[in-house]
């Protein structure tokens, strides 16, 4: 995996810029010895920005940047001018990538839509200048705020597939042989275990125009949620897909043990996956007669969509598509929100209250409260200015 364009995890360094300081100009001229102070404010730090880019499906380009640092803002001068701001550092992601505090694990954000913009780190604010502190009682104030430091934090950045069904099976199921028969996608097929590597997504095209995406993962193997075989790897891609669609040969020895299994390590990977629409599909079924189908369809689930398939000789597909689009559209049609929940990187599960939301056309979750209101002056900041004690007034 080390030469793979394919990119889905990456941890960055990344630090906003410093705020220029405030001015403490008096204003000179000629015939006007005593003009006051003048001092303009310090421009603001540069922000670090995330930005949903539809047109991108890998960290790759963030492997060989872990370092991102927005410009600082420059000191203010006098006539009351203003520094300049320092330049915001946007940071281009695949929709679908969650943000987490590489220190604490902690869940900060994340990007799925295009053109989504996210600010991870707000730059420091500029410092006001010596005008703003005149009075009165002290028409030459020798002070001026400094700028607020810099912000750094190391974050790691996961990319989960937004996809509409994503494919569940064991190694050598037939997962990439039925995307590569109903999509233009062309992932790797060989008929030996772990032929797919890194995951493919293909759009599937369905009746009247429409369309949707199926994602296939590397095959899952008992005690993946545990870390064996590929592990978690790939597992977290399974959370953004909206139908789950299971596939189990038909020369398995037991269908519904080996589909039990797979719902088992889900489960055990997040709980939450249980809510989702499941789709049984039992391919290779060329090989099976009528009476061998109508014996395997007895030991089946009966709430369990089922459908037999062969992807090389296009049995059952179109049928299999029909089942898949109302799965879709009935997970589309909830009423009711679902809780989202975020895995932490120890491997425990963190629920929170304002990821709720409906299921199709969502908001993101909003980022931590810290990273905004870069508009607003507190009464802290207001007060935290620094007295330079200057004897002469800066010219």
């Amino acid at each position: 995996m080390a030469d793979s364009n394919f990119i889905d995890y990456v941890k960055i360094l990344c630090r906003s810029g410093k705020g220029g300081a405030g001015s403490r100009h008096f204003y000179r001229a000629k015939y006007i010895p005593k003009g006051g102070p003048d001092g303009g404010d310090g421009g603001r730090g540069g922000h670090i920005i995330l930005r949903g880019n539809k047109n991108m499906w890998t960290l790759l380009p963030l492997k060989y940047q872990r370092h991102v640092f927005a410009g600082n803002g420059q000191s203010g001068t006098g006539n009351r001018s203003s520094g300049k701001d320092g330049e915001d550092k946007i940071i281009e992601v695949p929709c679908g990538t969650v943000v987490f505090d590489s220190e604490t694990g902690d869940f900060l954000c994340e990007v799925t839509q295009d053109g989504e913009e996210i600010k991870l780190l707000r730059g420091g604010r500029g410092g006001l200048g010596n005008w703003h502190f005149k009075s009165s009682t002290n028409r030459t104030p020798r002070y001026a705020q400094p700028g607020e430091p810099a912000i750094e934090k190391s974050v790691i950045l996961e990319l989960k597939l937004l996809a509409d069904v994503g494919l569940v099976g064991f190694p050598n199921a037939g997962k990439s042989t039925l995307l590569s028969a109903i999509s233009a996608a062309r992932p790797k097929i060989a008929d030996y275990p772990f032929t797919t590597m890194e995951p493919q997504l293909g759009i599937v095209s369905y009746r009247d125009n429409r369309s949707f995406v199926m994602a296939d993962i590397p095959g899952i193997i008992e005690g993946a949620s545990e870390g064996k075989g590929l592990g978690l790897r790939f597992l977290r891609h399974i959370e953004r897909n909206a139908v789950l669609l299971f596939m189990v040969p038909a020369d398995a020895n037991d269908i519904r043990n080996e589909y039990e299994i797979l719902l088992n390590e889900l489960a055990r990977f997040n709980p939450e996956l249980m809510d989702k629409q499941r789709v049984l599909a039992i391919s290779k079924s060329d090989l099976l007669d009528e009476e061998l189908m109508a014996e395997i369809e007895k030991e089946l689930p009966d709430d369990l969509p089922h459908v037999f398939i062969s992807a090389v000789s296009g049995m059952g597909l179109t049928a299999l598509k029909d089942i898949l689009w109302r799965a879709i559209t009935d997970e589309a049609n909830r009423a009711e929100p679902m809780t989202i929940t975020h895995r932490r990187l120890d491997g425990h599960h963190r629920v929170r209250e304002e990821d709720e939301f409906i299921f199709e056309n969502a908001p993101a979750p909003e980022p931590d409260e810290d990273m905004l209101d870069d508009e607003e002056w507190d009464d802290e900041w207001d007060d935290n200015w620094e007295d330079y004690d200057s004897e002469e007034p800066q010219s």
